[in-house]
């Protein structure tokens, strides 16, 4: 028996449930999650955590159950728009703020390569892995550890020293030279300054 609250008809839950058992795209699978979750009773935010999708995508396939298109989950074929939208927007920045071992990876930092090849497999969007850093850095987000960055900045100020040696006493400046001795760098946090021995002509 119907009860009131339900979205899909009797047909519609047995066949989306049927089709589960197949060896879908993740994509496919995840509309039918939220159709049948939200038939279910849970809300759009229950649906979202426990699949981790955004609001939007929820949103969109509770409304298409709502209307009677549960069998359109399969709708917007394999053909791969080439520019981002928003869920793919919500999604990177979803899974960039999260650590890859919560959805099955290995490692514990994502790369740009693998951000792509996650999303790929998910929305169906490939963008290239340069993309997809230019994406990040937009949102102010990054792959890279702030350990690691905090290191690469500490490489790049050591890379930058120069040294100063004692010019030989047999080196005399010239009547159009002189010397001027200027401080380019003081780093106060950590007493690191650098002098650097100027000769202008």
């Amino acid at each position: 028996m119907e009860t009131q609250n339900q979205l899909l008809t009797a047909f519609q839950r047995k066949l989306l449930m049927k089709k589960l058992e197949a060896d879908l795209r993740t994509e496919y699978r995840r509309r039918i999650q939220i159709m049948l979750m939200a038939d279910a009773g849970q809300s759009q935010t229950q649906i979202c955590a426990a699949l981790g999708c955004s609001q939007e995508t929820a949103r969109y396939w509770i409304e298409m159950a709502r209307a009677g298109k549960a069998h359109r989950w399969e709708d917007r074929p394999m053909g791969r728009p080439k520019t981002v939208n928003v869920e793919y927007l919500n999604r990177l920045k979803d899974l960039a703020s999260h650590s890859p071992r919560e959805y099955g990876y290995p490692f514990e930092r994502w790369t740009a390569r693998w951000l792509g090849k996650h999303l790929a497999k998910e929305l169906g969007i490939e963008m290239s892995d340069r993309y997809i850093s230019m994406l990040l850095k937009k949102m102010g987000l990054s792959t890279r550890s702030r350990s690691e960055t905090n290191a690469t900045n500490i490489s790049e100020i050591h890379d930058s020293v120069i040294a100063i040696r004692d010019l030989p006493s047999s080196v005399e400046p010239s009547s159009g030279e002189y010397f001027a001795y200027r401080s380019i760098l003081s780093k106060q946090d950590s007493h690191t300054t650098l002098n650097i021995l100027e000769i202008h002509g």
